[in-house]
C-alpha cells in the first residue's frame, strides 16, 4: 500500500546515464538535471575506515585531479557501462532525490534508462539493478541509437531508413532504424574520453609535458577540430614539464590537435562505414537522400560533420541540442510507453 502511494507521488523519469554526464528528464517538466557523472568519496578514520560520499556531480568534477589523500574523485561509469556498482547506485540515489525535491514519501518512480547497444546482458542487468537499488519501482531499458533517433524527431515508425550516429563520452553508437525497430546497431568504445586521452598522449610525446583530463577537455572544446580548416587557432596551456618536474606553459595549435585526434576519429569513421555496408540497399537509398544525423556531446566537435561528409559522400546533419538528444528521446518514449512498447529492450 505504501509503495503504491510512493509511486503515486513520484514523477516518472528518463535517465541518460552517460560516461561523462548524467541527464534526467522529468515527466511534465522536461530536463531537470544535467550533471557530470563524477562522485567524490571521503575515507574516514584511516585506510580501513568508512567511505562516505562527499559530493556528486559538478562539485565532484571540480575536484578531479585536485583531491587530498583522504578524498578520491571517481567516475563510476566507463565506456557507457557501470564500472563501480555501489558508487553508481549511490550517485543515482542522490540525483533522483535532487529531482524529487520536497516529498514526504520516498520517491519510487518508473524509470527509463539508456544503454549502449553493444553492452552485454550482465552490464544491462547491472544498470537495471542499480536503478532498482536507487528506489525505482519499474525500470525499462532503451538502446541509445533508438533514443537518439526519437529525440532528433526522425520518422522511426515509417517504412524509411533513418541513420543516427550518437557520439557520447565513452561510446559511439551507430544505428539504422526503420518501422520502429533497429535494422542495424553497432557500438565502438570510442568517444569524448578517447579524444581527451589522445590529446594527453600527443602533448606528452611531442612536448614532454603532462596535462590533466580537465585541461585536455578544455583544449578539445576550445581548439579541437576534426577537419583541416582555413584558420589556425592557438591556445596557451599549462602543464608539468616531465624533464624538469616543474609547471610550465606552452602554446598549442588546432592543427596539432587535429593530428592528435586522427586515430579516434578514424575509428568513428570506420564504424559509420561498417554500418553503411551492413544496411540493406533500399534503406541505403533512403539514407543517401536524407543523410545521417549526429547526436551526443561528440557531435559538438568542430567540423566533425564535414569529416563524415567527405568520407562517406552523404549529407550529415547535426541534431538540435545534440547533448540532450538521447534523454529527450527517452522521455518521449516514456510518455508514449504504450505506443513505443516494442522499442524497450528485454535484458
Amino acid at each position: 500500500m505504501l509503495s503504491y502511494f510512493n509511486g503515486y507521488f513520484s514523477n516518472d523519469l528518463a535517465i541518460d546515464l552517460g560516461t561523462a554526464n548524467t541527464l534526467i528528464w522529468l515527466r511534465g517538466q522536461g530536463i531537470v538535471l544535467n550533471e557530470p557523472s563524477v562522485v567524490a568519496i571521503r575515507q574516514e578514520g584511516g585506510p580501513n575506515g568508512k567511505k562516505v560520499i562527499q559530493q556528486v556531480g559538478l562539485a565532484a568534477k571540480q575536484m578531479l585531479g585536485r583531491t587530498p589523500g583522504n578524498i578520491t574523485a571517481i567516475r563510476p561509469m566507463k565506456d557507457g557501462v557501470i564500472a563501480d556498482f555501489t558508487v553508481t547506485e549511490q550517485m543515482l540515489k542522490q540525483f533522483i532525490r535532487r529531482v524529487h525535491k520536497s516529498s514526504i514519501f520516498t520517491p519510487s518512480p518508473r524509470i527509463v534508462i539508456c544503454v549502449p547497444c553493444g553492452s552485454t546482458q550482465v552490464e544491462r542487468r547491472a544498470i537495471r539493478e542499480s536503478a532498482y537499488g536507487a528506489g525505482a519501482r519499474r525500470v525499462e531499458l532503451i538502446e541509445e541509437p533508438m533514443a537518439a533517433a526519437i529525440g532528433a524527431d526522425l520518422p522511426i515508425e515509417d517504412a524509411t531508413g533513418s541513420m543516427v550516429v550518437d557520439i557520447g563520452g565513452g561510446t559511439t553508437e551507430v544505428g539504422v532504424i526503420s518501422l520502429g525497430g533497429a535494422v542495424y546497431s553497432g557500438s565502438v568504445r570510442v568517444g569524448g574520453d578517447k579524444f581527451d586521452e589522445a590529446i594527453i598522449n600527443y602533448i606528452r610525446r611531442n612536448y614532454g609535458m603532462l596535462i590533466g583530463e580537465s585541461t585536455a577537455e578544455m583544449i578539445k572544446k576550445e581548439i579541437g577540430s576534426a577537419f583541416p580548416g582555413s584558420e589556425v587557432r592557438e591556445m596557451e596551456v599549462n602543464g608539468r614539464n616531465l624533464a624538469e618536474g616543474v609547471p610550465r606553459s606552452f602554446t598549442i595549435s588546432s592543427n596539432e590537435i587535429l593530428e592528435a585526434l586522427t586515430d579516434p576519429l578514424n575509428n568513428i569513421v570506420s564504424a559509420v562505414k561498417t554500418a553503411l555496408e551492413q544496411t540493406p540497399p533500399e534503406l541505403g537509398a533512403d539514407i543517401a537522400s536524407k543523410g545521417m544525423v549526429l547526436t551526443g556531446g561528440g557531435a559538438l566537435l568542430r567540423d566533425l560533420d564535414r569529416l563524415l561528409m567527405e568520407e562517406t559522400g552523404l549529407p550529415v546533419v547535426i541534431a538540435d541540442d545534440p547533448l540532450t538528444c538521447v534523454v529527450r528521446g527517452s522521455g518521449k518514449a516514456l510518455e508514449r510507453m504504450d505506443k513505443f512498447n516494442n522499442i524497450f529492450t528485454s535484458d
